[in-house]
């Protein structure tokens, strides 16, 4: 999964956490150990939905025009978000629609699991997914929205698929 991932992405990430641009504050504060890329533009989001046929929820569509991905600490909690000119290719090649269909990969722990958007709901709610043994009945709730998903990796909630139990 490593390989795949940076093979697509590069080893290296442009965006830094000096070079960040204006963030939302509080992503800024969940996000202090991750190390984001480049923003996208408002047209290549556009232009992404329109090509794929994707309506991507809007608190992910914000956070894409601050940070287009990335990888590092989220609270406890390590993540790799792909950027976005790599989701079409990431959930063709791990076969989503046939493993899990309605589901929309969009970066994973680092390790044996994908985090997704549930686009058979209307909310798209945030779900991983093993990449081993991909099927929907292997679904776990991460949260309600992108934003709420960052807040539960900071919390450290979900850590190597276990959830933890709040203090």
């Amino acid at each position: 999964m490593y390989k795949l991932v940076h093979q697509h992405l590069g080893a290296s990430w442009p965006g830094s956490r000096q070079n960040r641009p204006m963030m939302h504050p509080e992503r800024r504060r969940l996000l202090t150990q991750f190390n984001c890329k480049a923003p996208v533009t408002i047209a290549s989001l556009k232009s992404f939905e329109e090509e794929s046929s994707i309506r991507l929820p809007d608190d992910y569509k914000s956070f894409l025009q601050e940070a287009n991905g990335g990888e590092g600490l989220i609270g406890e909690a390590y993540a790799v978000l792909w950027p976005i000119e790599y989701l079409i290719t990431a959930n063709k090649d791990y076969e989503v629609a046939e493993y899990a269909p309605g589901l929309f990969l969009f970066g994973t722990d680092g390790g044996g699991e994908a985090f997704a958007f549930d686009m058979r709901l209307d909310a798209k709610p945030i779900v991983a997914v093993p990449f081993v043994g991909m099927e929907l009945k292997a679904i776990r709730a991460l949260g309600p929205s992108f934003d709420e998903f960052l807040n539960v990796l900071y919390r450290g909630e979900v850590l190597y698929g276990k959830e933890r139990e709040r203090a």
